[in-house]
């Protein structure tokens, strides 16, 4: 991934915050609600129930606005590792081979070949750069307006949802047969045999039974010359919790079967390694059997692609409202590739304009660009091969482009543009001073935790207290005013149609137990309830069957990312209730106990956001990801560790508040050594808390054995810039997005950039809006920035939506 040199600004740089300024503004969080009501809770209250209760300035003046009125009121580009800032410099045109017209989407939004694995390494949680909520339980974003592109009404004519291709990633099952060859006959005597010594040597790392599995695994490779790297089985180790022998473990592979099995340390299951076929670069430098392309030309194998640069064809996607998985399973989909060979390094927003990197496996120019003439509302440029592809969280950070809209402040009553304007002005320079400051409380953001009664947090903690069922329950949980025959009764309401079905599907499957007619009726968008229902309905063979009662298979037989998610979301709360205990306490000041990272303030990075080597996720989360040929990751030899300050380095003046970090509960983490570590046995222990023990955290179920992570408890914004403006028009576009920028150029119209300084005399019955810059780490909700900046004051535009579809 690559790009502009972004200007480190002195905003970047950590700075002490004020001892003595302990939040005074804040409010004690709530329990969740969760029982059903038609009264939708205020931004406030869904904010204090999840623990999001402190600003770091309170003092400072905040301002009322509106967020996303259009996408182009939200710009987001990916930063990469190297700290360029991506932007589109060209626009891929088609060239002259002719295409088709674009088709309809196939009725699950995949192509040929396309199977229901997600991209690998991928996975679908809210970044720093989402500032919409997730819908539900099945972790996918609502467009705050459905129908504003053509590609929408198309999904619409297909009754397919453009969620229903945002699916979080799963563990690859392999292929049940070879993609472009058949197999030749098992000849046993061609696979090399291994050793009495390599065995016992396999054994002593992995076991007997993982041992068998690589052992067959190495054989089928050769049984089956033909058959792609990605259609051959994956073994799974246990955990291996000594990093010595993970070592061992990965070289031992490598050298044991001459390169033709490649390790990768897990990123979910902290301390696991999966071992798979190699892909034929990594064999060796050589392929044993011819590659075909899908254009079914013979080419020489790896010699051409090393010609191109690698395998591996790396290109920026402009997207204007469209989800990152819509648009990459359509171009999927037309080259027939398989979903698992399309990398990168986070999912961005739908109601925006979003700039990223991505990389597509095997994939060439010629073969690309012809799909760009179906594009809608995408473009894609700056092509180029690469030997590596991209990987979930291998990006520095993002620069947002935000335009907030309709500005008003509170304390000032005049309508009179004249009046308010520097009021405004003023107001927003002395916040954005403080906000350049002091930063932000790195919460985790409302689309961590759903938004149905029953939220994602709440599912989590009942996986945790063993409650599978309830969990489940929970997972299918629906309000009554939400049902068919309630809204037929009240028509006015203005809610959203897909959440009227979902209710009226899960009510007839309590009722009926009939699983086919419920997914049916239940929009494909809510993954985990289709799955569930799907599931007992199957296993079941109708309502009533005592096989209805495996809670744990429903469980599993949601996606992985999925199913994490709701974990994950308990984590996040408990995180978030400790961190504004920990501000009320103590505010800016370091205190003996606190926790900070270890050796990383010996690292000289000169900037406030992650190291090139340190991969950090769109949740804060270390990336355990293969850097070398061996499989061993940098991330995992700089395996982040935490220690408590003495009282000696606390009152050294060393550190600040910004080095601060804090767990997330789980058996491989540290507590702070202070008053903080007795709030967690506290808050955990308590109702919201669900009577859990944070030294407890390891579970039979494995996905809710949690190992814990840090995170830390202050941000601060780099590059921040602040500029007010008037606008006349409703909707009227402030800031150039970056294809904007490339047609002008080559128009060589001579226009000046959209977003410059303003020549014209504002007119009274004009709205004043504030265009905002900044660079956050990719562990950083920019709605939590936002929050801050604008004291709460910062609302989600609203569209009117329908009941008819």
């Amino acid at each position: 991934m690559a790009s502009v040199t972004a200007p480190v600004s002195d905003t970047a740089m950590e700075a002490p915050v004020d001892s003595s300024a302990a939040p005074a503004k804040s409010t004690e969080p709530g329990v969740p609600a969760n029982e059903s009501t038609s009264s939708a809770p205020t931004q406030d209250e869904q904010e204090r129930a999840v623990g999001i209760t402190d600003y770091t300035s309170p003092d400072a003046p905040g301002f009322s606005c509106v967020v996303k009125h259009r996408y182009t009121d939200f710009l987001v580009n990916e930063i990469l590792p190297n700290g360029e800032v991506l932007h589109l410099t060209e626009i891929a045109k088609p060239g002259k081979q002719k295409q088709k017209q674009e088709p309809q989407p196939k009725q699950n939004g995949q192509g040929e070949g396309i199977g229901e694995e997600a991209v690998s390494g991928a996975r679908l949680e809210e970044s720093a750069s989402n500032g919409a909520q997730l819908n539900g339980h099945a972790g996918v974003k609502r467009s705050a307006d459905e129908a504003e592109t053509t590609d929408d009404n198309i999904a619409k004519k297909s009754k397919l949802s453009t969620a229903d291709v945002e699916v979080a990633p799963v563990e690859a099952a392999p292929a049940e047969a070879a993609a472009t060859a058949p197999d030749t006959a098992r000849t046993e005597a061609a696979v090399p045999a291994i050793s009495e010594a390599h065995n016992t040597t396999l054994i002593s790392i992995f076991g007997p039974t993982t041992t068998r599995s690589i052992i067959d695994l190495h054989a089928q490779i050769y049984s089956h010359p033909h058959r792609k790297p990605r259609d051959q089985p994956i073994v799974q180790s246990e955990v291996i919790p000594e990093k010595s022998k993970r070592t061992e473990a990965h070289s031992a592979i490598r050298e044991i079967f001459l390169s033709k099995l490649e390790t990768l340390t897990l990123q979910e299951v902290p301390g696991a390694i999966s071992i798979r076929a190699a892909p034929p670069q990594r064999a060796g430098g050589r392929t044993d059997v011819p590659t075909r392309s899908r254009g079914g030309k013979n080419h020489k194998g790896p010699t051409s692609w090393t010609e191109l640069g690698g395998e591996y064809l790396h290109f920026t996607l402009h997207k204007e409202n469209k989800d990152t998985m819509e648009v990459l399973h359509f171009i999927a989909s037309q080259l027939k590739l398989n979903i698992r060979n399309v990398g990168f390094a986070g999912t961005k927003d739908r109601r925006g304009v979003t700039v990223q990197r991505v990389s597509m496996y095997r994939v060439r120019k010629e073969q690309l660009l012809p799909i760009t003439r179906m594009a809608r509302n995408w473009h894609i440029g700056d092509l180029t091969h690469s030997e590596r592809g991209l990987e979930l969280g291998e990006l520095r950070g993002n620069e947002f482009h935000l335009t907030l809209r309709d500005c008003h402040l509170a304390s000032s009553p005049s309508q009179a543009l004249s009046d308010r304007l520097p009021a405004v002005r003023s107001a927003v320079e002395s916040a954005a001073a403080k906000f350049r400051e002091k930063g932000f409380v790195n919460y985790y953001g409302l689309q961590r935790f759903g938004t149905f009664s029953t939220g994602t947090h709440a599912v989590g903690r009942l996986i945790l207290q063993n409650n599978l069922e309830g969990a489940v329950d929970a997972i299918l949980s629906y309000q009554d005013h939400l049902l068919p025959s309630a809204q037929a009764a009240n028509p006015g309401h203005n809610i959203p149609q897909d959440d009227i079905d979902r209710a009226g599907a899960i009510e007839y499957w309590r009722k009926t137990g009939d699983s086919r007619e419920a997914c049916r009726r239940l929009p494909r968008r809510f993954q985990a309830e289709n799955s569930i229902i799907a599931f007992l309905g199957a296993k079941g063979n109708g309502k009533g069957s005592a096989q209805t009662k495996d809670w744990q298979g429903a469980l599993m037989s949601i996606q992985r990312g999925l199913r994490l998610m709701y974990v994950h979301a308990y984590q996040s709360l408990i995180w978030n209730l400790v961190a504004g205990r920990r501000l009320r306490l103590f505010g800016g000041r370091v205190v003996e106990g606190d926790l900070v990272v270890v050796g990383e303030k010996e690292k000289a990075t000169g900037t406030v956001q992650e190291t090139e080597t340190e991969r950090i996720d769109q949740d804060g989360e270390v990336i355990i990801k293969p850097l070398t040929e061996d499989g061993v990751s940098l991330a995992e030899e700089r395996f982040v560790r935490a220690r408590p300050l003495s009282k000696a380095e606390a009152d050294s003046g060393r550190y600040d508040v910004f080095d601060l970090v804090l767990p997330q509960p789980g058996w491989d983490v540290v507590y702070p050594a202070n008053e903080i570590g007795e709030f967690y046995k506290e808050v955990m222990a308590s109702e919201i808390g669900g009577g859990l023990d944070p030294h407890d955290m390891r579970r039979t179920f494995k996905d809710a054995s949690l190992s814990g992570s840090y995170r830390k408890i202050m941000a601060r914004p780099a590059g921040l810039e602040v500029e007010v403006k008037t606008y006349g028009v409703e909707g009227e576009q402030l800031v150039e997005t970056d294809v904007e920028k490339v047609v002008r150029l080559e128009k060589g119209s001579g226009a000046e950039e959209q977003g410059g300084e303003q020549t014209k005399e504002p007119k009274e019955d004009d709205k004043i809006a504030v265009v905002l810059k900044m660079q956050l780490g990719s562990s950083q909700y920019a709605t939590m920035a936002l929050r801050e900046l604008t004291k709460g004051g910062a609302m989600a535009y609203k569209p009117e939506y329908s009941t008819v579809r």
